[in-house]
C-alpha cells in the first residue's frame, strides 16, 4: 500500500477565529489534523472546564479533522520558568506542564505536546546551561509516568542559539530522551528551528528518526511553505521511506499572507514536493 502522508495545520495563524470556522478552513484547505496552540483556548488553558473539552473535540471531529497535539506550552499564563532557580516556580510550572497532558488528553487520543517555550526555558537567574538543562531534564522526567497514562508524549523541541541556551540541537534533544527512557517523552523536528543545525536536516532526521513523533515544516525564515527556497525533498523523502506515522504539520509564523492563503499555498507546495519525489 502506497504512504500517505498526514498533514495537520496550527491553529495560530487564525488568531481570534471561532475554533469552528477555524476548523472548517483548515479542512478545506486539505489538512486532515490540526495542532492547537492553548492560549488561542483561554488565558489559562489548564483550567478549561471539562464540557469545553468535550465541545472542542466534538467540533474537531464534525469538522473532519484528527487532534495532533499542543504546542507553545507555556505563552499563558505569565510568569512560569520551568529551569528557574526558585525551585517553588519550578514546581508551579511543572504543574501547569502535568494539567496540559490532562488537557491534550481530553482533547484526543495520542495527542503530543510540543515543548518549544524558549521564553520559559532559557537559562535565567545567574544559573549555567548545564544546571538549566539539568532542572529541564528533571521536570521531564518528572511528568513522564503522567503523561505516559493519559495517552500523551511530551516533544523535546531544539531551539536555535537566537532563541535559546537550553538544547539547541537535534543531538541535545535526542541525548535527554535517551537519559529519560520513557516512551512517553520524545522529540520532534522543526525546519525553521533547524537553522543552526551544521548537519543536512535529512541526515539529521534519518539518524535519530526511532526518537522523532512530529515534524514542523515551514520555510527556514519561519514563512509558510512556499514562500522561500528550502527545498523539503529531502527531508519528505525520508520520512517517506521510513513510513513515518506521524503528522507533518504547518507552523508558520508569518500571518501576513492571511491565515486561508498560508494553509492552501503551504499544502499544494508540499504536495508539489511530494508529486516529484523519485517513485
Amino acid at each position: 500500500m502506497p504512504y500517505t502522508f498526514h498533514h495537520a495545520m496550527c491553529n495560530e495563524a487564525f488568531e481570534s477565529g471561532a475554533f469552528a470556522e477555524t476548523c472548517r478552513a483548515i479542512r478545506a484547505a486539505g489538512y486532515t489534523g490540526i495542532e492547537i496552540a492553548p492560549f488561542t483556548l483561554a488565558e489559562t488553558p489548564a483550567e478549561i472546564a471539562p464540557e469545553r473539552r468535550r465541545e472542542l473535540r466534538a467540533i474537531m471531529q464534525s469538522e473532519g479533522l484528527a487532534f495532533a497535539g499542543l504546542h507553545w506550552l507555556m505563552v499563558s499564563p505569565k510568569g512560569l520558568h520551568v529551569t528557574a532557580p526558585d525551585a517553588a516556580l519550578r514546581a508551579r510550572s511543572w504543574e501547569h506542564i502535568r494539567r496540559l497532558i490532562d488537557l491534550c488528553g481530553d482533547l484526543g487520543p495520542a495527542g503530543v505536546m510540543v515543548f518549544g517555550s524558549p521564553k520559559q526555558r532559557a537559562t535565567t537567574g545567574g544559573l549555567t546551561r548545564a544546571e538549566a538543562t539539568r532542572h529541564f531534564t528533571d521536570g521531564l522526567a518528572s511528568v513522564a509516568t503522567h503523561a505516559c497514562a493519559r495517552g500523551v508524549t511530551v516533544l523535546v523541541e531544539a531551539l536555535p542559539a537566537n532563541q535559546c541556551d537550553v538544547v539547541q540541537t537535534l543531538t541535545e534533544a535526542v541525548t535527554i530522551v535517551r537519559e529519560i527512557a520513557n516512551p512517553a517523552v520524545r522529540t520532534m523536528f522543526d525546519v525553521h528551528n533547524a537553522i543552526d543545525e551544521t548537519e543536512p536536516h535529512a541526515a539529521l532526521v534519518e539518524r535519530y528518526f526511532e526518537y522523532i513523533r512530529h515534524v514542523h515544516v515551514q520555510e527556514l525564515d519561519g514563512r509558510h511553505c512556499g514562500a522561500g527556497d528550502y527545498d523539503f525533498k529531502p527531508l519528505l523523502a525520508v520520512l517517506r521511506q521510513r513510513n513515518y506515522p506521524g503528522w507533518v504539520s504547518l507552523e508558520a509564523f508569518d500571518f501576513s499572507p492571511g491565515a486561508e492563503r498560508l494553509a492552501n499555498g503551504s499544502l499544494r507546495h508540499l504536495e508539489s514536493e511530494i508529486a516529484r519525489l523519485a517513485q
